[in-house]
């Protein structure tokens, strides 16, 4: 039976994909084999030796020690797509905020109490509406900075719309690009992006080449005007440079999802509390893709959107299974086999795959691999983490 560990509330369809009878579930188990949480802060909490594998249910890991996890031979997972549409949406809505001033409009109406007179308040309304006008967005030009499963989205979105769209991603996979509508326009730089948007939305993860991405420098190209909104991290936005670029008009309105005092009760800033992915669909697909991902790892071996360990899948097991990791140096592998052959274990199938500085091998055997075979593996100069998954 495995023990999965819950941090924060996480949504029962994602819990209810751990079997009862192969699973306990539960906020204050001892020696869990896996964690599944949201936001909890886990850098300070010390690290169980039973621990294999996290799963955080959304896109960001900086909640997660993830270099103490991979020294380890740990499993970082997170669900990269799962919040994609709570995000997308979040994005129209920030859009629509800060091109039409629909805040300031309700806030007008609903100070006219002294008005009793439903003809005296609609003649008033018709007085005074034109304070509130904007500007549609049909024929504006938005900027992607990150062109992932949100970018993705966001730029359907904005093309059904009307919209021009222009996107920048340094990083850019294969599969992303596959997603990606063919209108949208590539830009080989940030500051390229900057200069021919209207709007600029942020989906890029908050990393070390991502920190303060927004900058004095990089905002002095900007279009003047612009709208930029981030519903990403705060890490990546130098809140400074941005009230800067606000103050001189080059920035029109600032959108973000991650308030500060220093943006906050400014009419030229939209700070919402961090509800991007706040949606009952987006933090129940996120549970069940967690669950998933644990599920598989643990009953099979397979990894699947970690942070820091390879994709490395194979078919159900069918009769005992040996996993390792280990340092990405030569001959790790060879020994291991070397190994097997010296005790005559017979090898089925097996995949090996690399990450970096990080290796992960899936081995199917004949015969439960004995206490000296995994002695012997675990031994291997480099090998980090050995585990055996037997058939159900």
């Amino acid at each position: 039976m495995f023990k999965v560990k819950t941090y924060n509330k996480i949504s029962e369809k994602g819990l209810s994909r751990f079997n009862g009878g192969d699973y306990q579930v539960g906020a204050d188990l001892e020696a869990p084999e896996a964690y599944i949480l949201r936001s909890h802060k886990l850098h300070a909490e010390a690290i169980p030796e039973s621990l294999l594998a996290v799963a955080r249910a959304g896109a960001g890991v900086n909640n997660l020690p993830v270099e103490d996890y991979t020294a380890k031979g740990i499993v970082a997972f997170n669900t990269p797509g799962a919040n994609a549409n709570a995000v997308k949406e979040l994005v129209l809505a920030g859009m629509l905020l800060a091109s039409r001033d629909i805040i300031g409009g309700r806030d007008f109406a609903n100070a006219q109490t002294q008005i009793t007179d439903a003809a005296d308040m609609g003649k008033l309304m018709e007085a005074e509406k034109k304070r509130f006008a904007g500007n549609e967005l049909t024929g504006k030009t938005l900027g992607i900075v990150g062109l992932g499963a949100i970018g993705s989205m966001v730029a359907d979105m904005a093309l059904a719309m009307g919209m021009k769209v222009a996107g920048f991603d340094p990083a850019l996979s294969v599969e992303a690009a596959w997603r990606l509508p063919a209108l949208v326009e590539r830009k080989e730089n940030l500051q390229g992006l900057l200069a021919c948007s209207d709007y600029v939305t942020i989906h890029v993860p908050a990393i070390e080449p991502t920190k303060n991405m927004f900058n004095s420098d990089s905002l002095a190209a900007a279009k003047d005007g612009l709208v930029l909104l981030n519903f990403a991290r705060e890490a990546i936005v130098d809140t400074s440079a941005v009230l800067a670029a606000l103050e001189s008009g080059k920035l029109r309105k600032y959108v973000c999802d991650f308030p500060e005092p220093a943006v906050i009760n400014r009419s030229d800033v939209i700070a919402l509390p961090h509800i991007g992915a706040s949606t009952a669909e987006a933090e129940e697909n996120c549970a069940m893709m967690a669950a998933n991902q644990l599920r598989d790892f643990l009953e099979h071996g397979n990894i699947v959107n970690s942070v820091n360990f390879p994709v490395t899948t194979m078919g159900p097991v069918e009769g005992y299974r040996l996993t390792f990791s280990n340092q990405n140096v030569s001959g790790v592998l060879g020994n291991v086999l070397s190994i097997f052959k010296e005790l005559d274990v017979n090898v089925i199938d097996m995949v090996n795959k690399s990450r970096g500085d990080l290796a992960y091998s899936i081995i199917d055997l004949a015969e439960m691999p004995t206490a000296e075979v995994i002695a012997a593996v675990q031994a291997v100069e480099h090998v980090i983490r050995v585990r055996v998954v037997a058939a159900k």
